[in-house]
């Protein structure tokens, strides 16, 4: 199928194809580059994708975005002034061109996978594009957005920040009919000091709601009213609260098989499905999606009947057997919230309940990881093994009898909790990306072979 063509990227961009193309789709990393692609040159702060160009097209490129000449070009080129700025030209015609209905999700934790269930709950009910993994930056939301096919029913969005103004910028090339907001927790504190000033910038996604959009709100949350204060200063027609209150209402979920039966009230309207992976978080989350669904007049029981199909991702809960232990792998984030989530997670398990946790990043001061001595107690966590330098304090706020092992970083602490791990245990990976707790988790895969 074609994305886009020559003449259309150029009208989009103002540039100039050095040759006739069409391609499928879109790619900055030459390793997931697809056959058809357009490779799209992006300079980092440590790459240049001009570098990469004869690689692209090695890989069988369709054509290649750039802004100056390139090394191993043998393919057709679109040479525009600056490619950052063609990658949100080609967004922006993208979102014009389409009638699809537009979903944009941020929050401070279950961003990804609300947007993965919003993918299950959709595509029962006509084609849906969804962004890729967890693209939600500068880059990343334009590229998911140019490449939104013109033929798509649906779209959802996943927008992140690190800063004050990051939404305001990147909603504005979405464009959403809806926006939901996940929840607001500590997270990114070295940058925002407060959760009020999270609260206000993760609100800026309403300002970029099309005339008569709705903003989804968690009813639960400690700053929902501000939220809502704030989705009334944009002006937004219709706002809605979901959660254990609100117009979109959980009801109860109960364990079945590896995931839950969920039951809502969605706007008046009751809902009994399967859900294919477990977790109050993703209840709730399910409860936002769905109603985002019946928001956008979509069937709600159809797209109920698709989460069965769901499953938690990998990092964000997926699980998996390493020989006769169970391993819950949450290692891709983390902040407080979402480290209470996944510890009640585990308070549900059999067997010994091993909590491994890294540090979480850019918290700012405070005292948020000697904090979760709390919801490990709550878990009746067994043992508690951790890394990094953030996590000492919690280390040192553990009683004696759940202290498994401490070390600095992920690599020394990994040959302690393969020696303390015993069968029928189950074991909780969990950190920012950044504490690489994904070690952890290859070296619980390396001992089942």
């Amino acid at each position: 199928m074609t994305l886009w063509t020559s003449a259309e990227t150029e009208s989009a961009t103002l540039g100039k194809a050095s040759d006739r193309f069409a391609v499928g789709g879109l790619s900055i990393d030459t390793r997931t580059l697809k056959e058809g692609d357009l490779f799209v040159a992006l300079k980092g702060d440590n790459r240049d994708g001009h570098d990469y160009v004869g690689a692209a097209f090695a890989a069988k490129a369709g054509a290649a975005l750039v802004s100056r000449a390139s090394a191993g070009a043998a393919g057709p080129l679109l040479t525009v002034a600056d490619t950052q700025r063609g990658l949100e030209d080609l967004a922006r015609a993208a979102r014009a061109r389409s009638n699809a209905k537009i979903l944009a999700v941020t929050g401070s934790a279950g961003k990804t996978t609300t947007k993965e269930i919003l993918r299950y709950a959709l595509n029962g009910l006509g084609s849906t594009h969804v962004s890729a993994a967890s693209y939600n930056n500068h880059w990343g939301v334009p590229l998911s957005l140019a490449g939104l096919p013109e033929s798509s029913e649906f779209g959802v969005f996943e927008i992140g920040m690190n800063h004050a103004g990051e939404i305001r910028s990147l909603v504005s090339l979405v464009r959403p009919h809806g926006a939901l907001i996940t929840t607001i927790a500590p997270a990114h504190l070295e940058y925002f000091g407060s959760c009020e000033a999270i609260a206000d910038a993760k609100s800026e996604i309403f300002e970029g709601l099309v005339p008569g959009g709705f903003a989804l709100i968690p009813a639960d949350n400690a700053y929902a009213g501000r939220l809502a204060a704030r989705a009334a200063q944009a002006k937004v027609s219709r706002i809605v609260r979901f959660g254990r209150s609100g117009e979109a209402k959980l009801l109860s979920f109960t364990p079945d098989g590896e995931g839950m039966r969920v039951q809502a009230d969605i706007l008046g309207q009751t809902v009994d499905c399967l859900v294919g992976a477990p977790g109050a978080h993703i209840a709730g989350n399910v409860v936002g999606a769905l109603a985002a669904v019946a928001l956008m007049e979509g069937d709600v029981l159809n797209a109920a009947a698709g989460l069965k199909n769901f499953t938690a991702l990998k990092g964000r809960g997926a699980r998996f057997t390493a020989g006769d232990v169970t391993v819950i792998d949450e290692s891709y984030n983390a902040n407080p919230a979402s480290m209470a989530a996944a510890l009640a997670l585990l308070g549900a398990a059999k067997g010994r309940k091993i909590a491994v946790l890294g540090d979480m990043l850019e918290m700012g001061a405070g005292d948020h990881h000697a904090a979760l001595a709390a919801p490990i107690e709550q878990a009746n966590t067994d043992l508690v093994f951790a890394a990094g330098l953030e996590m000492k304090a919690l280390w040192d706020r553990l009683p004696a009898n759940r202290r498994g092992a401490y070390a600095e970083n992920s690599t020394a602490l990994a040959p302690q909790l393969l020696v303390a791990v015993k069968s029928g245990d189950t074991v909780l990976v969990k950190g920012s990306n950044g504490a690489k707790m994904s070690v952890i988790v290859e070296a619980l895969k390396a001992r089942q072979k």
